[in-house]
């Protein structure tokens, strides 16, 4: 007589445990059990080195931070904790730079001038004498004869330096004051300095007027 129950070998097959399931996971996952708790050491080190780095970056912007003030480094912003005074510059300095961009050309690097043609500046009575002279001649120019050193020049006039009508240069007074300081102390000479507010002081007393004359400027102190 034949058995009425199927015959299937599915049905014969022990119940798998928990413990051969778990290992047949872990097995699959690639990993094994950490029965004994020992844990790899990269991790550890990895949280001491962000940490490390964390304390470092946290002091950092503490110190330099300047107490997160947005207007330290607003380039347009204005300072409110007093002004910063420009740094001042050596009127022989600017002086030189002056002369040997527009007076070398008639004076010569030494300031000997040109024999019949450009009066010399060293040793010359009208650079080393009346300082209102000389800051004149500069300011609005020279035209006519002079004579320098016992010689008489009249081949060219002296231009007009200064912020004046007609003036080829519109020199300030501050860099004809540094000319003037600046010749009256090279090639031999040793006059005193020109100030700015002495050339100010000249230049708002005749205002805007046409070049001066040797006669004209002989009848001054």
């Amino acid at each position: 007589m034949s058995d009425p129950t199927p015959h299937d070998p599915r049905l014969e097959q022990a119940g798998a445990s928990d413990e051969s399931l778990q290992a047949a996971h872990e097995k699959l996952l690639g990993r094994k059990p950490d029965d004994g708790a020992h844990y790899k050491m990269l991790p550890l080190v990895l949280l001491f080195v962000f940490s490390g780095l964390i304390f470092y970056a946290g002091t950092y912007l503490n110190r330099y931070s300047v107490r997160y003030d947005g207007s330290v480094f607003d380039e347009n912003g204005h300072s409110t904790k007093g002004v910063v005074a420009a740094a001042k510059v050596d009127p022989l300095v600017l002086g030189r730079k002056n002369y040997e961009q527009v007076c070398v050309t008639c004076h010569l690097p030494t300031g000997v001038g040109q024999p019949g043609v450009y009066p010399p500046l060293a040793g010359s009575e009208w650079v080393n004498g009346s300082e209102e002279r000389v800051i004149r001649i500069v300011l609005y120019g020279l035209q006519g004869p002079v004579k320098v050193k016992g010689t008489e020049y009249n081949a060219t006039k002296m231009p007009v330096i200064g912020k004046v009508s007609g003036s080829p240069y519109n020199w300030s007074d501050e860099k004809i004051a540094a000319v003037l300081t600046y010749v009256r102390a090279s090639f031999g000479n040793n006059s005193p300095a020109i100030t700015a507010e002495q050339v100010a002081a000249i230049h708002a007393k005749e205002g805007d007027r046409k070049e001066w004359t040797q006669d004209e400027l002989l009848k001054l102190p």
